[in-house]
């Protein structure tokens, strides 16, 4: 009886299932229309401040999002307060660590939205790692800062709201092509990385092996946080899968387009190619505009049938860690109950919030544009980046030097990833030209 009331008692004590009714709460908020506007760092070339501003299509001030940028650090930092008194059984110093960490974060999106770091591709997460980092490597964390550093519980509450991006009649709209770059070429990419880190490299940590490959393979950052999460993968193992994946992201976003014009490649074919292996959604679209906008569709329709599989590569992997990785020597096979039992489930929180969507929200709006338009874009995704900026800044706070210098023992992370990258780009590479070629499909454009 115990056991059982111990199961139930999970539902309001798990950091897992505080994820899944945060994030569910703000999505019927959004849905509702009670959030009111979630502010968005703007962009801004010599003045900071301009960051905080409003403007119209003619670039006049129109306001500011000042109010709207403290509502929403009340409302967050309500929320997460009830959840972290839910799950510790206290509070202490949580809340004047959230009010710090959430002004880290926003200092980290400001400095993303400078006109020329923008144009490199130095997003939010590059800043928020960083600002972290230096602060818990020189002057070191201060315990109340530590206190609001509860990055897990960010992540897995913005990979819920991830889910409702994910919306299947859209995937279905998008076509063979681009289901065939896609969705072909990532699982083969994934299962090589890992065989290759574990079986040849002999990486200790199978943990950041497979968030290496997710990282390389399916979309960068989210990727890696989805199965750094499903394969319970340390901070500082997240942190260096990140801190490659975006070095790298910036190079290829600069140098692939100036490869494929300099050597005459179809426009076209080189747009699904990038959108296949370049890591960032953002980065993605950036490069397939300096090939021209059929380009620039087709790198952004691949990517975004690629980042689909966020969910399923992440439930994969969370299956595999329960039943085979943390499986002790000698135990009998895991029960479908202890499965569940041993699950994430904010992965749970994911497709739930997929399938809501796309068969609740999408029917009763009348089309995929009006619920992106009305939730996706203004509440969900706009909240999803403040709390993956937010456990960026918590990761970079609980993360030292020492511990990144330690996973990069031998080079292995690197010889991995560069290996992995090199396959994923020729095998992209391939199924561009015969997807978008002409040879198994008529052409797109």
């Amino acid at each position: 009886m115990d056991g059982k009331r111990g199961r139930w008692a999970e539902l309001l004590t798990s950091e897992d299932w505080w994820a899944v009714w945060l994030g569910f709460l703000l999505i019927v908020a959004g849905a509702f229309g009670l959030t009111g506007v979630i502010p968005k760092i703007g962009g801004w070339k010599t003045n900071p401040l301009a960051a905080m501003q409003l403007t119209d299509a003619g670039g006049a001030v129109t306001g500011t999002i000042w109010l709207s940028w403290l509502l929403l650090l009340l409302a967050l930092g309500v929320l997460c307060t009830v959840a972290v008194a839910a799950i510790r059984r206290r509070v202490g110093l949580y809340p004047l660590g959230f009010i710090g960490v959430y002004l880290l974060a926003s200092v980290s999106c400001v400095l993303a939205n400078q006109s020329r770091v923008e144009a490199y591709g130095l997003g939010y997460a590059f800043w928020a790692l960083l600002l972290g980092l230096l602060i818990s490597n020189t002057a070191g964390t201060p315990r109340w800062l530590l206190h609001g550093a509860r990055s897990e519980m960010y992540i897995k509450t913005g990979l819920v709201l991830l889910g409702a991006e994910i919306l299947f009649g859209k995937i279905l709209d998008l076509g063979g092509p681009g289901l065939l770059v896609a969705w072909v070429v990532t699982p083969i990419v994934v299962l090589f990385m890992y065989n290759f880190g574990v079986r040849v490299l002999k990486m200790q940590s199978r943990a950041l092996a497979i968030v290496i490959a997710a990282a390389t393979s399916v979309c960068g950052v989210s990727a890696a946080i989805a199965v750094a999460a499903a394969s319970r993968a340390k901070k500082d193992e997240l942190t260096l899968a990140v801190g490659m994946t975006l070095i790298f992201t910036v190079l290829m976003m600069i140098f692939m387009p100036m490869f494929i014009k300099g050597i005459g490649m179809d426009s076209v074919v080189g747009g699904a190619w990038m959108g296949g292996t370049i890591d960032a959604t953002g980065a993605v679209v950036a490069a397939g505009a300096f090939l021209g906008g059929n380009a620039e569709k087709v790198a952004a329709v691949v990517k975004m049938i690629q980042n689909v599989l966020i969910g399923l590569v992440a439930f994969i992997v969370a299956v595999y860690w329960t039943t085979r990785v943390e499986r002790t020597p000698g135990e009998t096979r895991v029960s479908p109950m202890e499965i569940w039992y041993r699950f994430p489930k904010f992965i749970v929180g994911f497709v739930a919030a997929s399938l809501v969507f796309s068969f609740v929200l999408v029917p009763a709006f009348g089309s995929v544009a009006a619920v992106e338009a009305e939730i996706i874009r203004p509440v969900t995704k706009t909240l999803r980046g403040w709390l993956f900026c937010i456990a960026f800044v918590s990761i970079g706070l609980e993360s030292n030097f020492r511990d990144l210098a330690a996973q990069m023992a031998g080079g292995r992370p690197l010889i991995l990833y560069i290996t992995g990258q090199s396959f994923n780009l020729l095998l992209t590479l391939l199924l561009a030209w015969l997807a978008f070629g002409g040879v198994l499909f008529p052409r797109v454009f």
